[in-house]
């Protein structure tokens, strides 16, 4: 584990100083895990009443407001029974409040019966869809005028792309944060402290070398190390070398799973294979891709800006995208 407020270290200022504030990174780039350290530190040290809530829940729901909000005000009400202590909790959702107010009345009266200031973070937010996504982001922008006192000091809305993008009407955020991926400084130190605990060394050309072929992304660095020491190479006192970690990723590629299964669907959006299709071309951009569709391949981790180019995301994605692509043009 990584300290967490040294992966965003601005983000106790913004909720120092009242800010409501957007945070997107790609799926499974450590969002949730940096959110449930950050958030009981948060709490620990007396100050506020710091609380993630997956908005998950409300997808189900799809466009129908009454049953979404009921679900997030469920998951609010859970969420806080499993994190928080009972004098910060919230009180109990009123039903008989129209679902269009009812999370800004939930929110507001919590904020006034709370001995410390609220800090919410809505995970998922873009999980929500339609109407439902519309009406909390309404009700968030009711409330905010009267915090801390009568409303969360902070909100953080997480996901993976940047909401105000699609609904400019929420002018309420002051900031949009991207989650970065680790540096080689993390990586070596994610590492070591495996390390400590099992008494396996990776080398330190190994940790170079690993960090290259995942460009940084969390969960293709763990995945990495974890096909590295447990598959290729499973005896403790073996280091881990460069020839290792190459057969590991080879191994983590044939295996397939579910982050790979879902970096194929992404490519099954026609705006997003347009721009790996012409990237993997080489050359310029053609005039039908647009910029709201390279930042969704952005936003969704598939490429990056390297020296002012666009380029696949990371070695790996190198290797995988053009075979998925070919398999999706085929209908496989």
């Amino acid at each position: 584990m990584l300290p967490p407020e040294r992966r965003l270290p601005g983000v106790r200022r913004l909720i120092d100083q009242r800010h409501y504030f957007v945070l997107h990174a790609p799926r499974q780039s450590g969002k949730t895990t940096y959110l449930r350290s950050l958030a009981p530190a948060l709490t620990a040290d007396g100050r506020y009443a710091a609380l993630v809530v997956s908005c998950e829940v409300g997808q189900a729901a799809e466009g129908n407001v009454e049953r979404g909000i009921a679900a997030l005000l469920d998951a609010i009400r859970q969420a806080a029974d499993s994190h928080l202590p009972e004098d910060l909790r919230p009180p109990k959702a009123d039903p008989g409040v129209p679902a269009e107010t009812r999370l800004l009345d939930l929110l507001s009266r919590w904020s006034r019966q709370c001995p410390r200031p609220v800090v919410l973070f809505l995970d998922e937010i873009d999980s929500l869809l339609g109407f439902v996504l519309i009406s909390v982001l309404r009700q968030l922008r009711s409330g905010y005028p009267e915090r801390p006192g009568a409303f969360p000091q902070s909100v953080a809305l997480v996901g993976l792309r940047d909401v105000r993008r699609s609904y400019p009407f929420f002018n309420i955020t002051t900031e949009s944060l991207e989650l970065p991926g680790f540096s080689l400084d993390e990586v070596a130190n994610l590492y070591r402290q495996n390390t400590k605990e099992v008494g396996q060394a990776f080398t330190a050309e190994a940790v170079s070398f690993a960090f290259g072929l995942t460009d940084g992304h969390p969960w293709l660095v763990n995945a990495l190390a974890r096909q590295s020491m447990e598959v290729v190479a499973p005896d403790p006192p073996m280091p881990i070398t460069p020839e290792i970690v190459e057969v590991a990723k080879e191994k983590l590629i044939q295996r397939g799973g579910p982050h790979f299964d879902s970096l194929i669907g992404k490519l099954r959006e026609s705006r997003v294979r347009r721009v790996i299709e012409q990237i993997l071309a080489g050359g310029t951009l053609s005039p039908e891709v647009m910029e709201d569709d390279i930042q969704l391949a952005l936003d969704l981790g598939l490429v990056k800006i390297d020296a002012g180019n666009l380029a696949i995301a990371n070695p790996i994605y190198r290797e995988v995208i053009p075979q998925a692509l070919t398999n999706t043009c085929c209908g496989a």
